[in-house]
This record gives structure tokens, C-alpha cells and sequence, in this order.
């Protein structure tokens, strides 16, 4: 968990061994990380599967944020997407959640994740890749500053949908 006197992990000094994009990536999901369960470990799984105003859910963000740097890192590994990726993907905005599964999901994708990240080397960086049926042009260090911007994307989602959850709460 971020504690208030830790200041972001870019600002750590860790990870000093490993390349700078990868090492930003890294950085990125960890502050997601400790920013999802600061502000959505609190919420029952009512709460985190509720659609204020019929916005998506926290759950919504919490699979899409596991589940789309999966997609995404397959892509920047050269592969294509398999059926159970889709069928996950199409699952994503399924109601009834449980909090403690969608949390363990999310750890699990950012561990399992971090591992692939770190298995890029910096040479391949500029390797050319393509994305989705449509086979939309980018490279490998375009894809992995992707997973990191569209992550932070849906951590701040899923945090202001969790705030609204909790001011609700009290009415």
C-alpha cells in the first residue's frame, strides 16, 4: 500500500537495472498498483460493481487494466490474440464481481506482467508490431508506453468512479 511519506516510484530510485522505457512501464503499474488499492480496497462488492449515472463500474476497470496489458503485451511480443483473450475481453463489463477475485486478478496480471515487460530487450524496441484484426501499425516501445498511459487511463477512472461510490455512502 502507498504510504504518504513514499514519494511515486519513478521517484524511488528503483529498478536502476533495468532499461528506461521498461523501467517507466514498471513504474507506471506499480503506482497503479498502490493508487487502485488505496481508493478501491475499501468498496463491497456491491460497490465496486456499481454504475453511477450508468458509467462503468470499478470492476470494469480493474479486469480491463489485467486483461488489456495482457492483450497488449501479446501484441508487443509479436502474437495474436487467443480465444480465451477475447472471451475475457467480452467479459469485461459482466455485473457481479467479487472484489476479493477482481483484486487477486489484478495483482496476478501486474506480477505476471512485470515479468514480460522486463523480458524485452531495448534493441527491440523499434521492432515494427501490429494491432488487432485491422493490424494497426506500431512498434514494441510504442506498445509498452501504451500499456502505461491506457493503464493510468483507467486507474483514474476507477478511482473518481470509487469516489462517487463513497460519497454516496453518506448520503
Amino acid at each position: 500500500m502507498n504510504k504518504p511519506d513514499l514519494p511515486e516510484p519513478w521517484l524511488r530510485g528503483t529498478l536502476t537495472e533495468v532499461a528506461p522505457v521498461q523501467r517507466a512501464v514498471l513504474h507506471a503499474l506499480e503506482l497503479a498498483r498502490e493508487d487502485l488499492e488505496k481508493w478501491c480496497d475499501g468498496l463491497n462488492d456491491d460497490e465496486i460493481n456499481y454504475r453511477p449515472a450508468g458509467i462503468a463500474p470499478v470492476a470494469f476497470h480493474l479486469r480491463h487494466i489485467a486483461r488489456s496489458t495482457d492483450r497488449l503485451l501479446t501484441y508487443a511480443e509479436g502474437g495474436q490474440l487467443s480465444p480465451e483473450q477475447i472471451n475475457l475481453m467480452k467479459a469485461e463489463l459482466d455485473p457481479g464481481a467479487m472484489k476479493n477475485e477482481l483484486l487477486a486478478e489484478l495483482v496476478v496480471g501486474f506480477m505476471k506482467n512485470a515479468r514480460r515487460i522486463r523480458a524485452f530487450k531495448e534493441e527491440e524496441l523499434p521492432q515494427k508490431r501490429s494491432v488487432g484484426k485491422k493490424q494497426l501499425p506500431t512498434t514494441v516501445g510504442g506498445l509498452l508506453v501504451h500499456v502505461a498511459d491506457h493503464t493510468q487511463r483507467h486507474v483514474g477512472q476507477a478511482i473518481t468512479t470509487a469516489k462517487v461510490v463513497m460519497a454516496q455512502r453518506r448520503g
